[in-house]
């Protein structure tokens, strides 16, 4: 497995261990992690800390250069929310774990030039399918669907 989605499998246990939502996230610039994080929504009480979100609240501010250079890494399908922000910063690429559990909107970043790449990891997919249905209300508040 690539060291970056191991990464973010990674955060996305984090997430699961602190009592949240297994999605994690990782921003890779030169081969380097610049940014890591997990969904943080239940552990901080936020409407807007998707494993993505959380990944680039920790790389900091970083010039429209660095970001226009830099690969995503995520455990699932960035929903709209990620996705605004991936096309805002002009992310050119993301690897994607698993989008059988949730589509999110691939569509929408491939029809603007985003490069996807969809692993279908086995870990992601069994991270997510247990949580779905252990904690289906959680599941469906962190989706926008109750």
């Amino acid at each position: 497995m690539d060291k970056f989605m191991a990464a973010a499998i990674d955060e996305a246990i984090k997430g699961k261990q602190e009592g949240g939502i297994p999605i994690g996230s990782v921003i890779v610039y030169q081969n380097k992690i610049i940014g890591r994080g997990h969904n943080r929504r239940v552990q901080s009480g936020s409407p807007i800390l998707h494993g993505e979100m959380d990944a680039f609240e920790n790389a900091g501010r970083q010039s429209a250069s660095v970001y226009r250079e830099c690969v995503l890494y995520t455990t699932l399908s960035p929903c709209s929310m990620c996705s605004g922000a991936i096309l805002l910063y002009e992310i050119p690429k993301i690897v994607i774990g698993e989008n059988q559990t949730f589509m999110g909107e691939e569509q929408l970043l491939q029809s603007r030039g985003v490069e996807l790449e969809v692993l279908q990891e086995p870990k992601c997919i069994q991270l997510m399918d247990q949580f779905i249905t252990e904690s289906p209300e959680l599941w469906n508040e962190d989706i926008g669907t109750d």
